[in-house]
C-alpha cells in the first residue's frame, strides 16, 4: 500500500458500533477523508471514529438512505466509497480502488462483490455471493435512495465492476440476528404502508413460507449446511413479522 492518501472519500453511518467500527476504519487508512455520521451511540464508537481520524456528525436517526445521503453530503472529495460498519475492504480491493482513482475512464461508479458472513459462516448460495452492491462512485453523479431499509444508490452514468471483495460480518450470532429481524421487519412494514401496500395474516404466512423455499431450495441455501437453513429461516421469519406488522399499522390507522 502507498503511503500517500487517496483523494477518497469514505462515508460511514453508525449507533453503537464500537465492537465492529475499528476494523472497518482500520481497512481504509488509505483514504484521506472518512466521515461518519452518527445517531446517538451511547457506547464508545465516536471515541473510537475520533482515534482514527474521521470526521464526526451527530444526526438522528432518519432511516438507512436518508441517512446515508448526509453522510455523503458532508463529504469534500469528488470521490466517495460507502460503507457499513460491519464491512471491510480487502487488500485486493483497494489496489483496484487506487487504479480506478487515477483513471475511472467512463465509468461514474463501481459495484463491488460482497463475502458475506453469517454467524461465522461465509455463505455462498442463497443470493449472499457474490451479492454486489454499488459503492465507489463519483459524489455528482449518484445519491442514495431514500427508503428506511434496503437502500440502494442511483448513478446517473455508467458503472463499472470492481473484481475484488469487500468483506461482510452480517450477523455475528443468533442475538444479533434476531435484534435485526426485529429492527428491519419495523422499517420494512412502514416503508410497504408508506406505498399503500396491504397485508393479511395470509399474505404473512404465504410471503414467509416463499422466502425459505425460494432461499433454502431453489437459491440453494441447503448447500451452505446448518448455516443455510438458519439464513432461509430467519430471512423467513424476517418476512412474515414484516407483513405482520404492516397488518398492525393498517389496523392501527383504522382505530385513530
Amino acid at each position: 500500500m502507498s503511503e500517500a492518501k487517496l483523494p477518497l472519500s469514505v462515508a460511514i453511518i453508525t449507533k453503537n458500533e464500537e465492537e465492529r467500527l475499528a476494523d472497518c476504519l482500520a481497512s481504509v487508512l488509505f483514504a484521506d477523508e472518512v466521515v461518519v455520521v452518527d445517531s446517538g451511540s451511547v457506547d464508545r464508537t465516536v471515541e473510537i471514529a475520533g482515534q482514527y481520524g474521521a470526521v464526526v456528525y451527530d444526526e438522528p436517526w432518519l432511516g438507512f438512505g436518508r441517512q446515508k445521503q448526509l453522510a455523503i453530503d458532508r463529504c469534500k472529495n469528488d470521490w466517495v466509497l460507502v460503507l457499513d460498519a460491519d464491512e471491510r475492504v480487502s487488500p485486493e480491493a483497494f489496489v483496484e480502488i487506487e487504479k480506478i482513482l487515477a483513471d475511472p475512464g467512463k465509468y461514474v461508479a463501481f459495484s463491488l462483490p460482497r463475502k458475506n458472513f453469517f454467524c461465522g459462516k461465509w455463505l455462498k448460495h442463497a443470493g449472499w455471493w457474490p451479492d454486489r452492491v454499488i459503492r465507489l462512485f463519483r459524489k455528482d453523479r449518484a445519491h442514495m435512495s431514500e427508503r428506511l431499509v434496503h437502500e440502494a444508490l442511483v448513478v446517473d452514468g455508467e458503472v463499472g465492476f470492481i473484481d475484488a471483495p469487500l468483506t461482510h460480518y452480517a450477523n455475528r450470532n443468533l442475538e444479533q440476528t434476531l435484534d435485526k429481524i426485529n429492527r428491519y421487519s419495523s422499517a420494512g412494514a412502514e416503508e410497504l404502508f408508506k406505498r399503500g401496500v396491504t397485508a393479511s395474516l395470509l399474505k404473512a404466512v404465504l410471503r414467509a413460507k416463499w422466502a425459505f423455499w425460494n432461499n433454502y431450495l431453489f437459491r440453494l441455501g441447503f448447500m451452505d449446511g446448518p448455516e443455510g437453513f438458519i439464513q432461509a429461516a430467519t430471512d423467513a421469519i424476517n418476512v412474515f413479522f414484516k407483513y405482520a406488522k404492516l397488518r398492525e399499522l393498517a389496523k392501527n390507522q383504522e382505530t385513530d
